[in-house]
């Protein structure tokens, strides 16, 4: 069982950046891959970024490509998601997750077991 809390979330302009984090309980975060997905007003959940359990692996949407970095701390149970050159198409509520299968790393929402209650990121232009 892995219980996820996101943090960070806020309102910032166009350009800014943002820095989210996900904190995990459980023993057996280090043993999951994770995942950041995004759900903005009235769009389907969307893939944003995933990272392995030893974070030698990092995959990202597209869209976020360039501007945002995935990372991990395991010692503090602890993902996080750095946003820089924000763009108004970057609102959402932001969710970090973890799959049902702890080592896989999936880009469906589908994929995923276990979610926090997001953070919501709002970019003014």
């Amino acid at each position: 069982q892995v219980q996820l809390v996101e943090s960070g979330g806020g309102l910032v302009q166009a350009g800014g950046s943002l820095r989210l984090s996900c904190a995990a309980s459980g023993r057996t975060f280090s043993s999951y891959a994770m995942g950041w997905f995004r759900q903005g007003p009235g769009k389907e959940r969307e893939f944003v970024a995933h990272i392995s359990w030893s974070a030698d692996r990092t995959h990202y949407a597209d869209s976020v490509k360039g501007r945002f970095t995935i990372s991990r701390d395991n010692a503090k149970n602890t993902v996080y998601l750095q946003m820089n050159s924000l763009k108004p198409d970057d609102t959402a509520v932001y969710y970090c997750a973890a799959p049902a299968l702890s080592f896989w790393l999936g880009v469906h929402p589908n994929e995923y077991r276990y979610w926090g209650q997001g953070t919501q990121v709002t970019v003014s232009s």
